[in-house]
């Protein structure tokens, strides 16, 4: 039985925490920021937790 590969393109965008939780950056802050107000640039600043959902789907794709 091989070994597993870990998904690059997931591992990029996805940091496990100490919890086991999923966080990732959010998408929108890259361009056109002239016409995004102060409060919503300062929000996708943070990064986001996943839904327990999707974290199962992620940690299979970064199983190593």
């Amino acid at each position: 039985m091989p070994k597993t590969k870990t998904n690059k393109a997931a591992a990029k965008r996805f940091k496990i925490t100490a919890n086991g939780k999923v966080k990732y950056s959010k998408a929108g802050s890259g361009h056109l920021l002239g016409s995004k107000t102060r409060k919503r640039k300062r929000t996708l600043r943070s990064r986001g937790v996943l839904c327990p959902a999707e974290t199962v789907r992620v940690k299979r794709m970064l199983s190593s």
